[in-house]
């Protein structure tokens, strides 16, 4: 599927479900972006998280919620704008889709036009014993990771 039909089903996606942002991806529609270029990958959850659960090569962190802080970063908008044009595809992703999409809800609020929210995250949800890895997201889709 080439950039154009991507980006349009997302952002049909984002229609569909009543989203303030510019639209939703699969991680293999990420993974397929990014590798082409054609949009960058921003990485919003924690630092532990980046360095020991693993993050994919090349994809900024920049943390919606530091970790043990209840609430996010008040200057997450911000600092979002002081790295990248607010025209310009970003792809948000979290361990299982629920912060990053709380940062494309901000993004867009602040005036983001083609922010993403990447479904399923980089770890997916939890399955029936608790644990997160087995049921969607960057790694169970087999993409490509670094740790540490």
């Amino acid at each position: 599927m080439d950039r154009k039909d991507l980006l349009d089903l997302a952002t049909a996606r984002a229609r569909a479900a009543n989203l303030e942002f510019a639209g939703q991806v699969t991680p293999a529609e990420a993974h397929q972006l990014f590798e082409e270029g054609l949009a960058t990958i921003v990485d919003v959850r924690t630092r532990p998280e980046w360095e020991f659960v693993g993050h994919v090569e090349g994809a900024p962190l920049l943390e919606w919620r530091a970790y043990g802080a209840r609430d996010p970063d008040p200057r997450f908008a911000e600092k979002l704008a002081a790295r990248f044009a607010k025209d310009e595809p970003l792809l948000l992703l979290c361990r299982s889709g629920v912060r990053s999409r709380e940062a494309a809800i901000a993004a867009a609020r602040a005036g983001f036009t083609r922010v993403f929210n990447v479904l399923e995250g980089f770890e997916g949800d939890l399955d029936e014993e608790g644990r997160r890895g087995n049921l969607g997201g960057w790694r169970r889709a087999g993409l490509p990771w670094a740790q540490g």
